[in-house]
């Protein structure tokens, strides 16, 4: 069991909601995000700049004025053909920006304050995505482009923190059986994609939950800067 105070964004549901009762199945004490307020939930709309920080004041109010790991899990995952307009495509392009990385870097940054000032050790959990090493759909720059930029910023806060005990880890899933992914299998010819995934399957939320939870908790501090693939091996680096 453990006494750490996690906040989880984008943990209503999907991977989300499957790490946040991963995390309190070990005794974290969650403290959940959504999009929308609702009980126990904090309601905070990413893809307003200023609701990454009302987000991590609310957390600290409620967790006390002590949080020890962000996970940053909340992501948005939308077409963008590139036959759409210019302006159409740049809002669609910015705005995913916004959501999958902006705010993971508003909240991380927040973080790594608050343990700097504190001088306790943390650690941020990103879960990022294969698309961020292998890339995506022609229909999907935006989401690709913001995956491999949380890729980059994770390393960077292993490389500048690890001294001050705060740690970082990445978590790059290809498929998982979300809406969120089953919506795109669907738009990509359904169960023939899978042909391009080894183990015969996408992952389950639980199986990411799994990765997430040991790198919040249990991951040695030597492991720091790590980024963990799960893709059946449709992916491997």
């Amino acid at each position: 069991m453990t006494t750490q105070t996690i906040l989880v964004t984008g943990s209503t549901r999907g991977i989300g909601g499957a790490i946040a009762t991963a995390l309190e199945a070990r005794g974290a004490r969650v403290i959940r995000h959504g999009s929308r307020k609702a009980p126990g939930v904090i309601g905070a709309d990413l893809s307003d700049p200023l609701a990454p920080q009302a987000l991590w004041q609310q957390a600290l109010e409620m967790a006390g004025g002590t949080i020890d790991v962000v996970v940053n899990n909340a992501g948005l995952f939308q077409t963008n053909p590139i036959e759409a307009s210019d302006i159409a495509w740049l809002d669609a392009f910015e705005d995913t920006l916004r959501i999958n990385l902006t705010s993971a870097a508003q909240l991380s940054r927040f973080a790594v304050k608050h343990w700097l000032e504190r001088g306790t050790a943390g650690r941020c959990v990103h879960v990022a995505s294969r698309a961020g090493f292998r890339g995506d759909s022609p229909a999907h720059w935006h989401y690709a482009a913001a995956k491999g930029g949380m890729i980059a910023m994770h390393k960077t806060i292993a490389r500048g923190y690890a001294a001050h005990g705060i740690l970082s880890f990445a978590i790059t899933p290809g498929f998982t059986d979300t809406a969120m992914a089953g919506d795109y299998l669907a738009s990509r010819g359904g169960p023939g994609l899978l042909a391009d995934i080894p183990l015969g399957r996408v992952a389950t939320p639980e199986e990411i939950a799994a990765i997430a939870t040991f790198c919040a908790l249990d991951a040695p501090p030597s492991m720091t800067g790590t980024t963990i693939d799960a893709n059946g091996a449709s992916y491997v680096r």
